[in-house]
């Protein structure tokens, strides 16, 4: 940053507090609040240390993101008053997570539907799913590299992690009705992301795009409701913070040497940059899904869930799925060619500096946990277990009048099937 550095790092640190609140909220206007308080860093990290066009892809993103927020803030007040009352709560009103989720499922079909699109409308537009997703590709773009790494590999997690906080824990109903149709949103979002992906001849808009294709099979592990579904849409979520968040690094890392993000413009660097060749390829396999490194774990794990769900009953969406990971194979290593091998015909390629001391310190820790995770997962996947369990195990009791799986301390079966 060559401008304004106090004001970049109070916007920083701000979407840090911001991000932490949502995450860690058990009251819904509390988190409602924070949710609304990442707009205005980021809105600002776009508007004013982006490029060209980043008023227009600022003030998008602010509009993409009210629209959703606006109305989920109807629908807690609503869900609030409603709960207040069934409750008993003396003041008849109460945005307490814990006890609104706790009677949220008896809500009745008529009004919970309405309640769990204006949840969910606010989640897909963040994550975002298709046809939502727009807002996405301009913001990557314009933002600074700092505000892509962050957008990547935290905000576009809050919308998925709402959709399983929220959608899947309060309104269970709701969730089996529309799921089929999320997710064929998600699959079509998994195709669409990847075939706009392979024509773009920018470097940052190809990873925006490559986002949008990858979050679909999160957004699909979470409405497959079972445990290997969530325990990979869970996975997935950091696996694409990692990846995609290093590719936006080595992106930026190029930008400071060359100032352009055209793909045309590069050729060769593996022969003036070859540390910096081999980073960017163990970002780029794994963001592929090469066994071995961490997209693996997490793209296996949703498409089996999403095979063998239950709930969708339907082996298409897990088998067009995995066509994702083809044509992801393809717009990635396809750039990866044209940027790293051949000759160098650019002159001003042939003398570019391999990664410094500080950019090796950025990138060795990212890669020792994307190599980490695709060896060990269940090092990190075991943290999540029990509750995806017992929120697959709440789903299935709700549908099926059965529990799956038997954790300990658990209500045994008989009890479940009597109720």
């Amino acid at each position: 940053m060559q401008k304004r550095e106090k004001e970049y790092y109070i916007m920083m640190l701000l979407l840090q507090f911001g991000m932490t609140g949502v995450f860690v909220s058990l009251d819904l206007f509390l988190f409602y609040i924070f949710w609304e308080l990442i707009l205005i860093p980021m809105y600002f990290l776009i508007g004013i240390w982006g490029g060209k066009e980043r008023i227009y892809a600022a003030v998008k993103f602010f509009i993409f993101t009210m629209v959703g927020s606006l109305l989920m803030l109807v629908a807690i007040v609503w869900l609030a008053s409603y709960v207040g009352k069934v409750a008993d709560i003396p003041s008849g009103f109460t945005t307490n997570y814990l006890i609104i989720s706790k009677h949220s499922p008896m809500i009745p079909m008529a009004y919970q539907q309405w309640i769990f699109w204006a949840f969910a409308l606010s989640f897909l537009i963040k994550v975002p799913v298709f046809p939502l997703h727009t807002w996405l590709p301009d913001a990557h773009t314009e933002a600074p590299t700092a505000g892509s790494v962050i957008l990547a590999g935290v905000l576009l997690k809050m919308g998925t992690y709402g959709l399983v906080r929220f959608n899947l824990e309060l309104f269970p109903q709701a969730s089996f009705e529309y799921a089929h149709l999320i997710s064929w949103l998600a699959v079509i979002g998994i195709i669409y992301g990847a075939l706009v992906a392979m024509i773009q001849s920018d470097f940052k808009r190809l990873v925006a795009y490559s986002s949008v294709s990858h979050l679909g099979f999160v957004v699909l592990g979470i409405f497959s409701m079972t445990a290997e579904g969530l325990q990979g849409a869970i996975i997935q979520m950091v696996n694409h913070g990692l990846s995609t968040g290093m590719l936006f690094l080595c992106v930026g890392m190029i930008y400071d040497r060359r100032h352009t993000r055209e793909i045309a413009e590069f050729g060769g660097l593996a022969r003036v940059m070859p540390a910096f060749t081999v980073f960017f390829a163990i970002a780029m396999l794994a963001s592929v899904g090469l066994p071995g490194l961490n997209g693996f774990v997490g793209e296996f794990l949703t498409l089996l869930g999403a095979f063998k769900s239950p709930f969708l009953a339907n082996q298409w969406f897990a088998i067009i799925a995995a066509t994702g990971v083809i044509f992801a194979a393809i717009y990635l290593l396809w750039m990866f060619r044209r940027v790293m091998f051949g000759t160098i015909e650019n002159p001003a390629n042939s003398h570019l500096p391999d990664i410094d001391k500080r950019e090796w310190t950025v990138l060795v820790p990212i890669v020792i946990f994307i190599v980490w995770i695709g060896v060990y997962p269940s090092m990190f996947m075991k943290y999540s277990e029990n509750s995806t369990r017992k929120l697959v195990n709440k789903l299935e009791l709700i549908k099926f009048g059965k529990e799956r799986y038997l954790l300990p301390g658990a209500e045994v079966i008989e009890q479940a099937d009597n109720k």
